[in-house]
């Protein structure tokens, strides 16, 4: 039996670090609509609390893993930092009350185009070269959202649906951002998005008459799952490709769906169906192609 060389061993572990790493932290993410769902109040005092819990969470993380404040972090980042968690303030915003306002499947399924969205924003700002292939999965994910807004119109939750492309436009601004300007720190851009969460929603939340139980849902949300799921997201990223990471986390497009129907019995409708097959079947297949492209070139 040959051996098989120490190197080739040290990349399939890397690599198996890696996707694991994603896998955690999608299924952590995952449950971000269960807890909302679960807070008992309503999207306003839901923001709030996600964004306090989430400051606190994050300045400590940065302050472990960076060994300086978040204050230092943010002086040092400069306004591209401030502008990408301002666009979080709309991005997670937007998420929460659209988690409150239609299915978690139609939620999850319109956040899955984000992808397409981050390549169209990158053509119009930025001015980078878009091939033929983005631009067909461009329109193929511009035909689900679409199809799964469509059928939304006569169910009322199209108000939903309207605020999940919302986020998706944030968060496609802040990849934008993060294109531009790579050094951003990317804990630091979570933690302050939370604290604007928190001071913007402060003022038309009720803090005083939150229970016990809201507060320790949403503690365990922003204390825990949300944080360390995006931490370990962002982790995974240095063991594997970001293609590779953003393939791997699609899961919890896929999951919270599943979640929804075993906590709460939502079940998609048939455009919601059809169009969500559309939109993840197009990102899988786009990001296995750029996968595939980046080892070519590497050949």
């Amino acid at each position: 039996m040959k051996n098989i060389p120490t190197t080739n061993i040290q990349k399939l572990n890397s690599k198996t670090k890696g996707v694991t790493l994603a896998i955690l932290g999608a299924i952590l993410m995952s449950f971000d609509p269960i807890y909302i769902r679960f807070s008992g109040v309503s999207g306003f005092n839901t923001i709030f609390l996600f964004g306090l819990f989430t400051a606190i969470s994050m300045s400590i993380v940065v302050q472990t893993s960076e060994k300086r404040s978040i204050i230092q972090v943010i002086k040092s980042d400069g306004w591209p930092l401030i502008i990408s968690s301002l666009l979080m303030l709309g991005s997670a915003s937007s998420f929460v009350l659209s988690i409150k306002n239609t299915s978690i499947a139609n939620t999850f399924i319109i956040q899955g185009a984000t992808p397409a969205v981050v390549s169209l924003l990158s053509w119009i700002i930025l001015k980078e070269k878009t091939n033929r292939k983005t631009w067909l999965a461009i329109f193929l994910v511009v035909l689900g959202v679409i199809i799964v807004v469509n059928g939304s119109f006569g169910t009322g939750n199209w108000k939903g649906d309207l605020l999940a492309l919302v986020s998706v436009f944030c968060v496609g601004l802040i990849f934008t951002i993060l294109r531009k300007y790579p050094s951003v720190n990317r804990l630091a851009l979570v933690g302050l998005g939370g604290f604007f969460m928190a001071l913007v929603m402060f003022f038309f939340s009720e803090p005083s008459n939150f229970s016990t139980n809201t507060w320790l849902v949403m503690a365990a949300m922003g204390l825990l799952t949300a944080p360390l799921g995006r931490a370990l997201g962002m982790k995974s990223v240095r063991f594997i490709k970001a293609s590779e990471a953003s393939l791997t986390l699609k899961l919890q497009n896929v999951l919270a769906p599943v979640l929804a129907f075993i906590f709460f019995n939502e079940i998609p409708n048939r455009d919601s169906l059809i169009g969500g097959i559309i939109i993840l079947a197009t990102i899988t297949l786009y990001t296995i192609s750029l996968i595939r492209e980046s080892k070519t070139h590497k050949k």
